[in-house]
């Protein structure tokens, strides 16, 4: 039994997804799980969101001495090799990552060549070996690490490496801005998952007799995450409330594909799995202290209206994560 994989996923970028991961991640390990993350951003900002300089400067110069990021374990698959399993960080005793790298950018063509090849009627092994890359490689580090959870980030785009990524999840949460764009990304998100759950479908039929196990490519959108950048704390102006009210229309109709979809305000949704405050004035304190913001005490400046914030920063993620957590029919009755 394969251990579930959680992506958070949306190809328009800017919406605070990284920084959702990062806080959901912790949450989730506060909350008792075991939680591998799997930085698949070429950009790699939730490595750098965990891990020190100090730290990252000698995880990359290491290579390719030591195996110690994401690119470094499918990198014998760009020549004749296989995966190999990176080094985990230990980030906390109930949290690691296998780090992100600049130079998994060079995978992504490989990965779009190899699609095509795995409808052909013949030497399966290889392009299927490279389409599941990532979904082996977490599945082996997770059960190495005895993770309960494992989360991806990916990068705002619709290309082959996150189509590779989103093959190897099995459940989506979808993080949205209250603007114009977002309400864009979910009209070309919705279509995009559907064709690539059918492609892999297609593929997985054509190799009946596959040599290892596959994923099952659910990718199921399990709700989507509010993010309310630019408000002011429970002062929601009227340009982001109008957005707002037409995100449950717009995720029923392009990422569920629903049909003669009735108009709901967001408040009820039931794929609404949160609406997340403006906490954008603890993003730096958090940075600067490299912990999540509900963990800022004084000693970290969160003193006043900061620590206030930093409280009811700590209820707002435990309750998305424990929303999170039910979706994917994870117990979670002891954090209730």
């Amino acid at each position: 039994m394969s251990i579930p994989i959680l992506t958070f996923f949306n190809n328009k970028g800017g919406v605070g997804k990284t920084s959702l991961v990062y806080h959901t991640a912790w949450m989730m390990a506060d909350l008792g799980k075991r939680v591998l993350c799997v930085d698949l951003d070429p950009q790699a900002n939730l490595t750098s969101a965990f891990l020190s300089d100090d730290r990252l400067e000698k995880i990359w110069s290491d290579a390719p001495v030591q195996v110690n990021t994401v690119y470094q374990g499918v990198r014998p698959l760009l020549d004749v090799g296989d995966i190999q399993i990176p080094e985990i960080q230990y980030v906390d005793a109930r949290l690691g990552l296998l780090a992100g790298d600049l130079g998994l950018s060079r995978f992504e063509d490989e990965l779009s060549q190899v699609w095509a090849a795995a409808l052909n009627d013949r030497n399966l092994t290889r392009p299927f070996r490279i389409l599941t890359a990532f979904w082996r490689m977490a599945q082996q580090a997770a059960v190495d690490f005895e993770a309960d959870v494992i989360v991806f980030d990916v990068g705002p785009n619709l290309g082959a490496i996150n189509r590779a990524a989103l093959l190897a999840s099995n459940a989506v949460v979808v993080p949205l801005g209250a603007d114009l764009f977002s309400l864009q990304g979910l009209r070309n998100l919705g279509p995009t998952l559907r064709e690539w759950r059918q492609g892999w479908r297609k593929r997985v039929d054509n190799w009946p007799d596959a040599e290892f196990t596959l994923p099952q490519g659910e990718m199921q959108p399990i709700g989507y995450v509010a993010m309310r950048h630019g408000v002011r704390l429970d002062r929601p102006v009227k340009a982001y409330t109008r957005w707002l009210a037409r995100i449950p229309h717009e995720y029923r109709l392009s990422v569920l594909g629903e049909q003669d979809v009735a108009s709901l305000p967001i408040e009820s949704d039931p794929h609404c799995i949160a609406m997340l405050k403006n906490y954008q004035s603890l993003i730096p304190m958090g940075q600067d202290a490299r912990k999540p913001i509900f963990y800022l005490r004084p000693a970290d400046g969160a003193i006043g209206a900061h620590a206030n914030a930093a409280q009811l920063a700590y209820t707002d993620f435990k309750l998305l994560t424990q929303s999170i957590l039910r979706r994917m029919n994870l117990p979670c009755d002891a954090f209730i």
